[in-house]
């Protein structure tokens, strides 16, 4: 047996059960590792899905351009999918993203525009309305747009979901999943409680990010946004993908536990996965109270950790940002919070001394 092309080993990634890393969690760990795709991440299930989406629809024709604005491992995933079939890529990124990744975007022979990172969403400068930009500079490009672009968790609801279900013989109770652009989240969901009204949705955040609160209020709130660490987690706007109806639980981790969980999974699991795959491993972590024995829970892991070598898995970069040796605030939200609190204790200090004099 053989073949046609890569694409065609895209999907039908192993279900992996975690004994070591989670030995002391009543239930049953299953982590749902996507670096098994060719592309190593579960990107390559939407790219895939939504180019070929776009031929059905005629939006696309031999020799086109698309343009999208990735923030995490989309971009890779396109880059392979335009190059089998033939399409030039143009993606634009945040200066958040790794020197490994950009170099990787380009083997593939991808245009990377790199953009500031701490661009509002507004701003012209961002990635996202530089990509809108480009889409109308270039002749005959396609804005692919995996934020709005429904394709994305329908990707997800056709592959995922059902390789979910069948794995666990319908015995999942609880699936885990980073929230980005939502779909890898969202589609797996639909399909899964179409199956199971009763499986339990657990969606995890970034601090910095805005999807947890909109999830709880219904309001984006741009107080909460500040920079993270964590690439391919989190969001400063709201897309059309995050299905917000069928999480039934929202968890917010730290830049810190999250490499931590990732670095513990290499060493205790054999597994090397990417950052955001610590995220969703730490959100089980944080979670273990709720679980029981009977529970099947599966953790959804996105990509390889090939393409954090120079971050999670560097010791100097995690030293850097305070995660290594001397024991420092787990993330920027931490960090605010000590410097609230400090001002909190001068200003009830201050009050006291004025009701003293008076």
């Amino acid at each position: 047996m053989f073949y046609e092309n890569v694409l065609a080993t895209i999907g039908n990634t192993p279900l992996i059960k975690l004994n070591r890393i989670c030995k002391d969690i009543p239930a049953t760990i299953l982590a749902k590792v996507e670096s098994f795709n060719p592309g190593h991440s579960a990107k390559d299930r939407i790219a895939l899905y939504m180019i070929e989406q776009a031929e059905r629809e005629g939006k696309l024709r031999s020799g086109s351009t698309i343009v999208e604005a990735p923030s995490g491992n989309t971009g890779f995933s396109l880059a392979m999918v335009c190059a089998l079939k033939g399409y030039h890529c143009v993606l634009t990124v945040t200066s958040k993203s790794s020197q490994e990744k950009i170099m990787l975007l380009r083997s593939l022979g991808a245009q990377v525009v790199v953009c500031p990172a701490d661009a509002e969403a507004e701003d012209p400068r961002s990635y996202y309305k530089r990509a809108e930009e480009l889409a109308q500079e270039i002749p005959g490009a396609y804005y692919l747009g995996q934020n709005y672009n429904l394709n994305n968790s329908n990707a997800h609801y056709h592959s995922t979901g059902p390789e979910i279900w069948q794995q666990t013989e319908g015995q999942i109770t609880h699936y885990i999943c980073c929230v980005g652009t939502g779909g890898t989240l969202s589609g797996t969901a639909r399909y899964l409680k179409e199956q199971n009204p009763n499986v339990k949705i657990i969606g995890v955040d970034a601090y910095g990010s805005v999807l947890k609160k909109y999830w709880e209020t219904g309001m984006l709130d741009k107080t909460e946004i500040f920079p993270w660490k964590v690439e391919g987690l989190g969001k400063t706007i709201i897309p059309d993908n995050v299905a917000f109806d069928l999480i039934d639980d929202f968890v917010k981790v730290t830049d810190r536990s999250s490499a931590h969980r990732a670095r513990h999974l290499a060493k205790q699991e054999g597994l090397l996965v990417g950052y955001s795959s610590g995220s969703a491993l730490q959100a089980v972590f944080q979670l273990k109270k709720q679980l029981r024995p009977e529970d099947m829970v599966v953790v959804m892991m996105p990509d390889h950790g090939s393409r954090y070598v120079g971050k999670i898995y560097n010791d100097e970069w995690m030293r850097q940002q305070g995660f290594l040796g001397v024991q420092h605030s787990n993330s920027q939200y931490d960090n605010f919070k000590r410097i609230y609190k400090t001002y909190v204790r001068k200003y009830r200090r201050y009050l006291r001394q004025l009701s003293s004099m008076s």
